[in-house]
């Protein structure tokens, strides 16, 4: 017997729970509890309240998913950091030559 494929779906993370599960509004209507992922916790991925998330889910059990994706944000001006106003992080570079060198 053949294994079933997975389905996808998109939704939005409305509540954290404990042990690395989180709460999904799916863009269908329904709720559903999702767990994080294998690679996603292997590769330090943080969700939280709000993101756009895909979940997978087994046709058997449509209660439960992994939370497999999380989007990117698509707000103004995300990632920046201080907000590029300079600060000194490109004019930085390397330390003077003989700054830290001692003989």
């Amino acid at each position: 017997m053949a294994k079933e494929e997975l389905i996808q779906f998109e939704g939005l993370v409305t509540e954290i729970l404990p042990d690395a599960r989180y709460r999904v509004q799916l863009d269908a209507g329904h709720e559903i509890v999702a767990y994080t992922a294998g690679k996603m916790k292997k590769n330090r991925i943080k969700t939280l309240a709000g993101d756009r998330v895909t979940i997978e889910m087994s046709p058997y059990d449509l209660e439960k998913g992994r939370l497999i994706f999380r989007h990117k944000d698509e707000r103004p001006g995300g990632g920046g950091g201080a907000g590029g106003t300079g600060g000194g992080g490109a004019s930085r570079g390397a330390p003077p030559r003989g700054q830290f060198r001692r003989r």
